[in-house]
């Protein structure tokens, strides 16, 4: 595959590379772990519309680094207002009808992970964790967490990873269906693209279809999911257990709850 980086004004915050009709962008903020500002969040909604207008992009590929594919929302800085076309992280409720991939290494905690149950396919590193641990901050999955992990894990799981705020190691992930495919060291990224040249050697027009029609079918119950989710962070939002999970997180201390 021909390979190559765009130089755009988008890099502040992540790198995009062409390979042929695969687009991958990177996540670069490795020093936050990949944590998502208001910055990158903007920078993925525009890297992904020009994806999505470009008839000769066929499939994209969504990475990050070795140690974190992303730790989820920045909590010092917020990640910024959902975008008009991608909604939170410009990418959490998309209506695509291009294919994305996520090529997970490291972790992927809370809106990280939200972020790998919005693509439509996973390969992973077999060290790499999947997690939602947004009940041990005071807060809660809002991007989709409490609803779309059920459309691949058994709803026992999914409850257990909610509740506990505990991590899933790649190997579960693979065998309960969220993970596609498990890569070795320096193999993730590669992985991802041999499954992306597989989607883009079909008829464009089908995928897109295919994927389009699968998409709305599953979106049909997650209505209830967003607008329950919405009400539920409200709440948490407005109580003293919210105020102390940030505060104790960002002081790297033990937070004190009190159930207000």
């Amino acid at each position: 595959m021909s390979e190559h980086t765009e130089e755009t004004p988008l890099n502040h915050r992540i790198e995009v590379e062409r390979h042929e009709h695969v687009l991958v962008i990177h996540l670069d903020r490795a020093d936050k772990r990949n944590a998502i500002d208001s910055h990158m969040t903007s920078a993925l909604d525009a890297a992904l519309n020009e994806a999505d207008d470009d008839p000769e992009v066929r499939c994209i590929i969504l990475t990050g680094g070795e140690r974190a594919f992303s730790a989820g929302t920045d909590l010092a800085d917020g990640a910024g207002t959902p975008t008009e076309r991608g909604g939170p992280y410009g990418v959490i409720r998309r209506s695509r009808r291009t294919p994305l991939i996520a090529a997970v290494e490291g972790i992927a905690y809370g809106g990280g992970f939200e972020v790998v149950l919005a693509c439509d396919m996973v390969v992973a590193h077999r060290a790499a964790r999947f997690g939602l641990p947004e009940v041990a901050r005071g807060v809660i999955p809002t991007c989709g967490g409490l609803f779309r992990g059920w459309h691949s894990l058994p709803v026992t799981v999914a409850k257990q990873m909610v509740l506990t705020g505990r991590p899933l190691s790649a190997q579960r992930a693979y065998e309960l269906g969220i993970v596609n495919e498990l890569a070795d060291d320096g193999e993730v990224l590669a992985t991802a693209l041999d499954l992306a040249a597989q989607v883009s050697e079909n008829s464009p027009l089908s995928v897109a279809e295919s994927l389009a029609v699968m998409n709305d079918v599953l979106s049909i119950p997650e209505e209830l999911g967003w607008s329950r989710t919405d009400e539920a962070t409200a709440t948490v939002k407005s109580s003293e257990d919210y105020r102390e999970g940030v505060s104790a997180f960002l002081e790297k201390r033990s937070p004190q709850w009190t159930g207000r």
